[in-house]
């Protein structure tokens, strides 16, 4: 699939804006919780799951997709939220509990929600997948070629929602796409003590569906894969099943001490930077100057700065609204 100049560049800002977002997050996450760490504290306090070098599985992704369609997170939720378009100053507002966030600071970070662009996220294991067939259902019983994509990592393909739900897609044919994000590392147990097989994507055989594995982390070879897969959905064709490697480069938590990785693991990842490595396929095609990915890179950094701007100066939510906009 060729991509225009315009979308390579959108693509390669927003690999940065997520980069951006999630090491801003992680140093604001940290204020006020040391020497002696103390979830509770800080302008950010609660568990925090940052997605830095995952960037192409969430870009490559929503290149394809359109606001109608639907998208569900995982507990590392702000790279797919980004993607999918979801603002950048309501998303930072909510993760500092602010009045101003998504869910007026009442969700947090592995609770985003956005009615005006179909995003959704869940900090259970494995619970993306069932909605994301509610919304592809709904798709098809409206008659709409709109698509439902819902995300997860590794560890949750071993969870009885996944099965559940591929058997049901792929039984009533839902345009909906299975998206697992291969980080190596289920917390804190490797791939290869917790699944009995090395690829994911081949348990598409057993529901019928096609099952494609992505070996790099590579943005566009992401995007390359999900074009079939986004296009047979919107064909009324069924779902597929998707499984990318990807790098994780903090821990499965801040303040995760990480004693189960080797020491030289996220060295020898950043090696392979997936956003450097979009730049040089960019600049490969001619497709645009380094000043002009430069000048990408500053915006999206400039926009990373006005929402924790934005969030840090907006007001915490009054005692008595803990009441209101809930169920009763």
């Amino acid at each position: 699939m060729k991509l225009s100049r315009d979308q390579l560049l959108s693509m390669y800002r927003q690999m940065w804006t997520i980069r951006f977002f999630e090491d801003e997050l992680a140093a604001a996450y940290m204020e006020g919780k040391t020497p002696a760490f103390d979830i509770g504290s800080g302008p950010v306090p609660g568990e925090m799951h940052l997605a830095a070098g995952q960037e192409p599985v969430a870009v490559g992704t929503c290149a394809h997709l359109k606001k109608q369609d639907t998208v569900v997170g995982t507990h590392r939720p702000h790279h797919f939220a980004i993607a999918k378009g979801v603002p950048l100053d309501k998303l930072a507002a909510e993760i500092f509990g602010k009045e101003t966030g998504l869910g007026r600071g009442k969700g947090g970070h592995m609770h985003l929600f956005d009615v005006e662009h179909n995003f959704s996220c869940s900090g259970i294991i494995g619970a993306g997948f069932p909605p994301a067939c509610g919304a592809a259902l709904a798709a098809k019983k409206m008659g709409k070629d709109w698509v439902a994509v819902a995300f997860a990592g590794e560890g949750a393909a071993n969870q009885g929602s996944f099965h559940e739900a591929l058997n049901l897609a792929a039984l009533w044919q839902l345009p909906v796409i299975f998206i697992i994000e291969d980080n190596s590392w289920a917390i804190s147990v490797p791939k290869g003590k917790s699944t009995s097989i090395p690829d994911n994507s081949t348990r598409a055989a057993g529901y019928g569906i096609p099952g494609v594995r992505v070996d790099e982390n590579d943005t566009l070879a992401v995007y390359e894969v999900l074009g079939e897969a986004v296009a047979r959905a919107r064909r009324g064709e069924g779902p597929s099943l998707i499984e990318v490697k990807t790098d994780r480069y903090y821990g499965h938590f801040q303040g995760d001490p990480e004693l189960y990785r080797p020491k030289d693991e996220v060295s020898q990842l950043k090696a392979n930077d997936p956003i450097q490595k979009l730049a040089s396929q960019i600049m490969a095609q001619g497709a645009a100057t380094q000043a002009e990915l430069d000048a990408a890179r500053d915006a999206a950094k400039a926009d990373v700065a006005g929402a924790m701007e934005f969030a840090r100066t907006s007001p915490y939510p009054a005692p008595e609204q803990a009441l209101e906009n809930v169920f009763v």
